[in-house]
């Protein structure tokens, strides 16, 4: 089981992707598993920064579901 990007196996990615094909004999490449592994790690990085900046904004010591429902909406639009 051989990691990409930053944690996300191949095997998790590929079914992902697999999962909203339409044709279920399309094929991802390597490369593009490992761009879409870095892409996921970018997001979800990026979603755990802006809900601990929500939670400090709103002076709480923990991050809770309710900070990143906060920052969810900006955070896809900016993707």
């Amino acid at each position: 089981m051989e990691a990409t990007g930053g944690g996300f196996r191949k095997e998790l990615v590929s079914k992902l992707l697999q999962m909203h094909f339409k044709d279920s004999k399309t094929k991802v490449s390597g490369d593009a598993l490992r761009l879409m592994a870095e892409l996921l790690t970018i997001f979800v990085v990026e979603a755990a920064i802006r809900s601990v900046r929500q939670a400090q904004a709103e002076d709480l010591a923990l991050v809770d579901v309710d900070q990143l429902e906060k920052v969810l909406p900006q955070l896809l639009l900016d993707f």
